[in-house]
């Protein structure tokens, strides 16, 4: 039986560098990303993913953080994402095929997360991924790690 976790929070942001907003739902264009988030684009990072779990790490701490906070596209709840090799395929809801391309990420500047915390889960549990069949993504969805 494949790995599976479900969509808790689907996020975007009109510009880069922000917090991004949970608008509960969105459409995951082939080769671009999440439909109207700041992020998308035709690179390997068009959709970033990151576990509630590692946003209750944050949380521990003392942080009023949420979903979006930490500028991922979609929170995810059941799968240890960082332990997901690069080049292993997730199904999202009936349609969505993506592919993990990166695992984590360099922060060249210090993000308001960091400040307030003095650490950050993004760069170390986040991971990315590029849109190889889309559609519409919503909370609730199932994720399953395709062998």
């Amino acid at each position: 039986m494949a790995a599976a976790g479900t969509v808790i929070a689907v996020c975007r942001s009109e510009n880069k560098g922000e917090r991004k907003k949970d608008y509960g739902e969105g459409v995951l264009v082939p080769g671009h990303g999440l439909q109207d988030d700041a992020h998308a684009g035709p690179w390997h990072r068009q959709v970033s993913l990151l576990a509630l779990e590692s946003i209750d790490k944050m949380r521990e701490k003392g942080l009023a953080v949420n979903p979006g906070d930490f500028a991922e596209n979609i929170t995810t709840q059941g799968l240890l994402l960082n332990a997901l090799p690069v080049g292993t395929r997730l199904q999202v809801g009936d349609d969505v095929l993506l592919e993990v391309t990166q695992i984590g990420k360099v922060c060249h500047d210090r993000c308001a997360i960091y400040y307030q915390a003095g650490d950050c889960v993004m760069p170390r549990e986040g991971i990315f991924a590029q849109v190889l069949q889309g559609g519409s993504v919503k909370t609730g969805d199932a994720i399953i790690v395709l062998e």
